[in-house]
């Protein structure tokens, strides 16, 4: 199995630890500190006290989870945690599970809050809601609520259902709010969140991407060594940063492996050759295996055995070019590195508590009897983070600002059997739609816009005075910040009537063009 990548080192400056008690957005507070130009980690509820506290960090927060408090088996934390001197911030679940370990009352009384909700501040110049409005919109998602708070405590805000809706302790340097400040529907959230870092534990904002990129060379160069590295580059953002930022740290180690397997969108390979190359200076090797990979997709139209498909014979191919590099440069390839997000550990069950949604190829899509050890030094980062250090390690701005693309490329773009034919098909009305998004400067608007094609669906149209039955493509145009919650763009109709007529006329077999209006959740943003 894959090893599991270096933990930062324990002598990071001014470090938070942010305790996951099974929340799926427990990385979402983690970036949430970063933004506030504070380093985070996140270690899971399971670890002892004592190691946490041996990390020495300037802070700790208790995310939320799922469990309630009373819940048997449900997560805990040992009352040494509040007695250490440590600030201390729970969120949620977080919150409950102090106010229950210090003796305040938490019970299930039918006060249950979901979605958006009005908190009232009874303290409007406390620590944590200082300079915030008296009446604020926060994040709601619990079914047990605090009554009362435990002793030493100041009762801050309340709403109209939960009378203890946020507590704090000066004195002992513990806060917590029932809601989640971390979530962009809390309009004063990330200003509490500060407030918190700030004033509560007296942290100075002093972190940025030049402490991301510095620790990780380190990281990189500790777990490599004197061994060589390939990376596996798929035109996309997150590869070319992991690449470029393993290529810093080991230099000449590293080869960089393409590998054109015929999923790619129209004009990637010369992109990768051109571009990349030239803003690295790194080694580059071409590995034509279309073929391959088509051979192993025919027949195959089920999304989770297409995405372990393309994951194995990725693999397989690296293996075929370690065996090259080795013949041709010598010393043992023993790493991999990889661009993965800590979006794709989530969706593939990585993150603690969380189901597994779809395997990413580049997590749970990888064969049991990988040889590599992995590289993955943006595995804690969102996508917006990735570009930040793709600009500090200067890539030019057509890699850095490209809209993310799938590692398994079209293959999962297109619903039903993955065939050259319909390949071709979906990259002409692919390239149709980026050069209509690039015309009408919507490039920045939106975080991407899947095309889809669906190949086992035909529908009745009339083109040049016949009846055709032609495909639909789907147009899938999406807001985000991060990739873990995500809205349709609302384009302007101008730009869909364009790309629309545009790919009707000019892509054969297509006679209707759709548009996906869906959310994630419930729907993710690619289709498989």
């Amino acid at each position: 199995m894959p090893a599991a990548p270096p933990a930062a080192p324990d002598t990071t400056t001014d470090v938070v630890l942010v305790v996951d008690f099974g929340a799926q957005y427990a990385q979402l507070i983690a970036r949430r500190v970063r933004e506030a130009r504070v380093y985070s980690e996140i270690v899971p509820s399971t670890m002892p006290v004592a190691e946490m506290l041996a990390r020495n960090p300037r802070a700790i927060i208790l995310s939320g989870g799922p469990s309630s408090v009373y819940a048997e088996g449900a997560p805990s934390i040992d009352r040494s945690l509040f007695e250490a001197g440590v600030p201390v911030f729970g969120m949620c679940y977080g919150f409950q599970l102090m106010a229950t370990t210090l003796g305040g009352t938490v019970d299930d009384n039918g006060a249950r809050e979901y979605g958006r909700t009005p908190l009232a501040v009874s303290k409007a110049g406390s620590t944590l809601f200082e300079g915030t409005p008296t009446e604020q919109p926060v994040w709601m998602s619990h079914g047990d609520a605090c009554s009362a708070a435990p002793e030493g405590f100041t009762v801050t805000a309340s709403t109209d259902v939960v009378p203890v809706a946020a507590f704090e302790n000066d004195e002992k340097k513990l806060y917590g709010v029932q809601y989640h400040p971390e979530v962009m529907h809390s309009t004063y959230g990330q200003q509490v969140l500060e407030h918190f870092l700030y004033r509560g534990a007296g942290i100075e904002p002093t972190w940025t991407t030049t402490n991301v990129v510095d620790e990780q060379i380190a990281l990189i160069r500790e777990q490599v060594g004197d061994k060589r590295a390939i990376c596996g580059l798929s035109g996309g953002v997150d590869s070319a940063v992991a690449a470029a930022l393993v290529q810093k740290a080991i230099g000449s180690q590293l080869t960089c492996v393409y590998v054109d397997h015929g999923l790619m969108r129209k004009g990637e390979t010369e992109q990768v050759e051109k571009d990349f190359v030239a803003a690295t200076g790194a080694k580059l090797k071409v590995v034509d295996a279309e073929k391959r990979f088509l051979d192993a997709l025919a027949g195959v139209s089920d999304p989770e055995q297409k995405r372990k498909i393309i994951g194995r014979e990725f693999i397989r191919v690296f293996e075929q070019a370690q065996l090259e590099i080795l013949q041709e440069e010598g010393p043992e390839v023993a790493f991999l590195v990889q661009g993965t997000l800590y979006p794709d550990v989530v969706e593939s069950g990585g993150g603690t508590g969380t189901a597994n949604i779809k395997s990413h190829h580049n997590v749970g899509g990888l064969p049991d009897d990988i040889e590599f050890e992995l590289v993955e030094p943006l595995r804690q980062l969102f996508k917006d983070e990735v570009r930040m250090v793709g600009q500090e390690l200067g890539l030019p701005e057509e890699i850095v600002q490209r809209q993310p693309f799938p590692g398994p490329g079209l293959g999962i773009r297109i619903v039903g059997d993955v065939t050259k034919e319909r390949l071709d098909l979906l990259r002409e009305a692919d390239a149709i739609a980026r050069e209509e998004l690039t015309a009408a400067g919507l490039d920045r608007d939106i975080w991407q816009c899947p095309v889809v094609l669906l190949a086992d669906v035909r529908s009745v149209g009339v083109q040049g005075d016949g009846r055709t039955y032609g495909h639909p493509i789907v147009l899938r145009p999406v807001s985000s910040e991060d990739a873990m919650t995500a809205d349709w763009s609302r384009l302007p109709y101008e730009t869909l009537a364009k790309i629309s007529t545009r790919i009707t006329n000019e892509v054969a077999d297509v006679n209707r063009v759709v548009l996906d209006v869906t959310s994630k959740p419930p729907g993710t943003i690619e289709w498989e």
